[in-house]
């Protein structure tokens, strides 16, 4: 007899069906995992059989085949464990094997026959409902699996012997209930930075548009202050975009408790991470730091100080919003829609630039250390912002009237603004100007002669590349639309290039 149960196999956040074969035959007794399986799989062998004498079944002396088709699909990962021991129930006729076949199993088995939870339960419950078939998971991952849909069939056990009651009808498992996170954690508030005054300008501005940022400055500036409170003014996540995130943070096993918030991602990596924990990949292909930030902020501080591979695997998926993971034998692909915000000293020492302070090694400190930033990467980025040492007399200032509460509200107004244009034009993947690009740019982008010519003789005389002069246009819409006006006018312009420009005069400077 073989027994047919359903499971599936990730790459990416997407969740491949997978059918697991368990066969009993007569011949030499023995237990053999097929299809392409990792250690993790292949391990599952002594997990299930330990789990099922702990509810008091014993595997009969047979030869027992378990095929994990496609046979050519990678199986990595402790969720086939579950799977696989109710595929052996199944053939051994304990539970009835038709009512398997609705369902999508997941789940890891400890010795003792319970069930621990497993990553990627959210997008295998996507996938399930999609394919109109239930979903079998650990308790802890039910709440997790609720958010694929009011109609899901969910069982939720605690361990096998739940599911085996379940099956003969002398116990039911009630279907789990959604967890909301609870972002009572209160945020930094730009209310604690005096001074800056054009670094807040300069932050609510890249929240309006979800542009990307650049802030230099020496040691004790508030570049790190002004960063971390970022995620204070960005309006919620949407419906859409808070699945995307839960899903991704569901398949890297960062999902606490099934539970889903409206908060965007703020991930902040060590300047010693490496290409893989920023981009991707590993044994399992797991997702990078890029992709954990998706919809969200990720923050660079000590920009130069990364490994310059690290920083040029940050080029692609700024521009397409994916980061790619190559393998040999295939392609894993996660969303990694991120908005970059980076700082660094304007030198090694951190002291360029400041008045009175002479450098033994002269101007070329400054240089070599700006250098390690790629020009290719530095027109990725909108805003580049001099953020001058605090005076002490700004220290002994009140507290500025203005917060993150009331800049919030403008950052949400302008983000409604952009979200309603899209919409009006039949858009629904884009919610910032920053994701406008092609000839969508030429339609929200309206400019008069006057700001026409300050554009074009502005990028001549400061050498912008194509990719920059569409950015100057992105930033331009998004200060109109902090303005509230629906036409680009030559002050936006101007306040545009001021950004774009301000690198090319610390290097000059240096």
């Amino acid at each position: 007899m073989t027994a047919h149960v359903s499971t599936v196999a990730f790459q990416g956040v997407e969740a491949v069906p997978v059918d697991v074969q368990v066969q009993m035959s007569s011949g030499f007794v023995g237990f053999t995992v097929v299809g392409l399986a990792d250690k993790a799989v292949a391990e599952s062998r002594e997990r299930v059989r330990s789990a099922l004498m702990a509810i008091g079944l014993a595997l009969p002396p047979k030869r027992i085949t378990v095929n994990l088709a496609p046979a050519d699909l990678p199986k990595e990962g402790s969720h086939y464990d579950l799977p696989i021991a109710l595929g052996l129930l199944a053939a051994m006729a304990v539970i009835p094997a038709e009512a398997l076949t609705h369902y999508v199993v997941l789940g890891e088995l400890s010795l003792d026959g319970s069930i621990t939870a497993v990553a990627g339960t959210l997008p295998a419950a996507v996938s399930a409902s999609a394919r109109e078939q239930g979903v079998i998971c650990p308790k802890d991952c039910g709440a997790e699996a609720a958010w694929a849909g009011d109609n899901l069939d969910i069982l939720a056990p605690a361990n096998l012997i739940q599911l085996v009651n379940h099956f003969k009808g002398t116990q039911m498992l009630s279907r789990p209930a959604i967890a909301y996170a609870e972002d009572c954690e209160r945020l930094p508030d730009l209310r604690d930075i005096k001074g800056q005054e054009s670094a807040k300008r300069a932050l609510e501005v890249a929240a309006a548009g979800g542009h990307n940022m650049l802030m230099i400055g020496p040691p004790g500036a508030g570049k790190s202050m002004l960063a971390q409170r970022l995620p204070s003014i960005l309006p919620p996540m949407s419906a859409r975009e808070m699945l995307e995130v839960s899903m991704i943070a569901s398949v890297a096993g960062e999902l606490s408790g099934g539970r889903l918030g409206r908060r965007r991602p703020f991930r902040a990596p060590h300047h010693s991470a490496s290409q893989a924990a920023l981009v991707g990949g590993g044994l399992k292909a797991r997702p990078g730091e890029m992709s954990l930030a998706h919809n969200g902020v990720l923050f660079l501080d000590e920009l130069p100080e990364f490994q310059p591979r690290v920083l040029e695997a940050l080029r692609q998926p700024l521009e397409t919003g994916q980061a790619v993971v190559a393998r040999a034998n295939h392609h894993v692909t996660y969303p990694a829609r991120f908005q970059l915000i980076a700082a660094m000293n304007p030198c090694r020492c951190g002291r360029a630039g400041e008045p009175g302070h002479t450098c033994a090694r002269g101007p070329r400190c400054a240089a070599d250390y700006q250098a390690r930033l790629s020009g290719p990467l530095l027109d990725r980025i909108d805003i580049v912002l001099d953020v001058a040492a605090v005076q002490i007399a700004d220290l002994s200032l009140p507290p500025p009237r203005e917060g993150s509460a009331e800049i919030a509200k403008r950052v949400a107004q302008a983000r409604a603004v952009q979200l309603a244009r899209f919409t009006a034009l039949d858009i629904t993947h884009l919610a910032t100007n920053a994701q406008a690009d092609g000839d969508l740019l030429e339609t929200i982008c309206p400019l008069d002669n006057s700001s026409l010519t300050l554009l074009r003789d502005m990028a001549e005389r400061i050498g912008l590349s194509a990719r920059g002069y569409h950015r100057v246009l992105k930033l331009a819409r998004t200060l109109a639309d902090l303005d509230g006006t629906e036409r680009i006018a030559r002050p936006h312009i101007a306040e545009a290039l001021g950004y774009r420009n301000e690198l090319r005069m610390q290097r000059m400077a240096a």
